[in-house]
């Protein structure tokens, strides 16, 4: 395409908001207007669609529940008197009680005020939380937070060695919906025991962040911990960062979160509009359908230029592949849809993998983001007229370029700068554009059940292991791997049997083995008594 025509295609699909200073480009994915009015009926049904979600329909048929992370931002939209009051109030607790934290009412025992935080949860209530904090918090964060966000015992050392002897002014935050999530669990389990072991009362150190009537709560108010904020039913992990999941950790870091929820409420309405051309998330979401075919033939990686958006990639993983990864359409059609999500930042990649995004194998779409603003105050002259922040810009649009000119495609996202305002749109914007694609591929972006698999997966391994451990233990003399499956009635878990029996061996958990660990069938197992 000649320089003119790409000029005029640039101007033509350049979106522009001129009260958010938000500019989205699709010019560089290459679509036709064939395709645009092709694409038309499926967005008058996207748009209805996500319509009816906001208005309260069940948009999550296999658990009966309705969507509606939209109302965090609008209370006024939610469907029920009940649903608004409680949406408010849950905002105005969470700013309450940040500001007893900072101004000291809230003590830790030991006295003095609090001075972290340690978060514990997975998934998406502690990516978009990680990404806030990594984004948004201030230098002078009245508290600093850590994660816990794995069952990793080392990891958990690691972050526990970090706070060091501020555990007594440490405030943890416990985030489950359910209460029974592994991973949260055994991290709350071990800090707890932490707590115990340095004389300190876990309780007066201890926020709840969960569902109405789970484990979670009835633990939190049997030990009487500081605080119980909720998690509701009709807002899915990945989507929960403007709720208490991720409100309650960036208020007590000094993030503006009312800017937060007034970027994503202004996102909100921009794309509510049934103009394909004139709605950013409807943009979008066209961009990935035809790069990837519908089919999620492309992988999305995300290039955003500006460090404190390092991990806006970690946290869009999440939200696009567990809503849009599933092996069934709302048909019941096995279509086993998904767009893979990688990235890290600019200038980092183009020392990194630009080199295969340009030369190598073209399975990717692009989407840069671009921060206007350099840094607060003056600008520092490296070379005559010439600051980091023009290499930076330089090195974004020479990437864009060479892509380009080897047929690679797109996006580029434009923000005046990274504050809560512009990350709660930029958040808002991802959550709409999942829904619309959603739609448009025709599948239930709103329940995951491959990562219930895995869960289940899981526990038949640990209940495998306690049926091993029990069978070692009443075992009169030592046991091969073959006999041990066999007791255990399940010689067709022989493998998974001899990695429990390795791991178990390795962490000196009461086993003694005869023969050699790399010819699994010459060991003989058996327990010290």
């Amino acid at each position: 395409m000649d320089t003119a025509k790409l000029w005029q295609r640039y101007q033509d699909w350049l979106y522009y908001d001129k009260d958010l200073e938000f500019y989205l480009d699709i010019s560089r994915i290459s679509f036709d207007d064939a395709f645009v009015r092709d694409m038309k009926p499926k967005f008058e049904k996207a748009f209805q669609d996500i319509d009816g979600i906001e208005a309260g329909e069940i948009a999550n048929p296999d658990e009966d529940r309705m969507v509606g992370h939209y109302w965090l931002r609008d209370p006024e939209l939610a469907p029920t008197k009940e649903l608004k009051q409680d949406i408010i109030e849950t905002q105005e607790r969470i700013l309450h009680f940040a500001k007893q934290i900072h101004s000291g009412k809230i003590t830790p025992p030991t006295g003095g005020k609090f001075t972290d935080i340690l978060s514990i949860g997975i998934g998406g209530s502690a990516l978009g939380p990680q990404f806030v904090a990594q984004a948004l918090a201030p230098l002078d964060a009245p508290l600093d937070i850590h994660f816990i966000d794995n069952s990793d015992p080392e990891g958990i050392d690691t972050i526990l060695a970090q706070i060091g002897d501020r555990l007594d002014t440490t405030l943890v935050l416990t985030i489950s919906k359910s209460g029974g999530t592994a991973e949260t669990r055994n991290g709350m389990l071990e800090v707890q025991k932490v707590y115990q072991d340095s004389n300190l009362d876990f309780a007066a150190h201890a926020v709840a962040i969960t569902g109405k009537g789970s484990k979670l709560e009835g633990i939190a108010k049997r030990e009487g911990w500081l605080e119980i904020f909720p998690m509701r039913d009709w807002v899915g992990g990945r989507t929960s960062e403007l709720s208490a999941v991720g409100l309650v950790a960036a208020a007590l870091q000094g993030i503006n979160i009312v800017e937060m929820l007034d970027g994503a409420k202004a996102m909100d309405a921009l794309t509510r509009k049934h103009d394909l051309k004139n709605n950013p998330a409807a943009l979008l979401a066209m961009a990935w359908y035809y790069a990837g075919n519908g089919q999620g033939e492309k992988d999305m990686v995300i290039l955003p230029y500006k460090d404190s958006l390092l991990l806006f990639s970690r946290y869009l993983q999440q939200l696009v592949m567990e809503s849009l990864g599933k092996e069934k359409d709302l048909d019941g059609n096995v279509v086993n849809q998904g767009i893979a999500v990688y990235g890290n930042k600019g200038s980092t990649d183009q020392h990194a993998y630009v080199q295969q995004l340009r030369e190598g194998v073209n399975n990717f779409f692009l989407t840069f983001v671009e921060v206007l603003e350099d840094r607060e105050g003056k600008p520092v002259e490296i070379e005559p007229g010439i600051t980091s922040g023009d290499y930076l810009l330089g090195f974004l649009l020479g990437t864009r370029q060479a892509l380009f000119d080897k047929q690679r495609d797109s996006i580029t996202i434009t923000i005046s700068r990274v504050d809560e305002f512009n990350v709660g749109a930029l958040i808002a914007l991802y959550e709409r554009t999942v829904t619309i694609y959603a739609s448009l591929i025709n599948i239930n972006a709103y329940h995951q059940p491959g990562v219930e698999a895995g869960k289940k997966a899981a526990n038949s391994v640990l209940k495998l292991q306690d049926r091993v451990v029990d069978i070692l233990k009443h075992a009169r003399s030592p046991l091969s791997l073959l006999e041990l499956a066999e007791k255990a009635k399940s010689t067709d878990q022989i493998e998974t049997i001899y990695k429990i029996i390795r791991h178990l061996n390795a962490n000196d958990r009461g086993l003694i083995l005869k023969g050699n660990l790399g010819q699994p069938d010459s060991l003989e197992v058996f327990w010290q008594k």
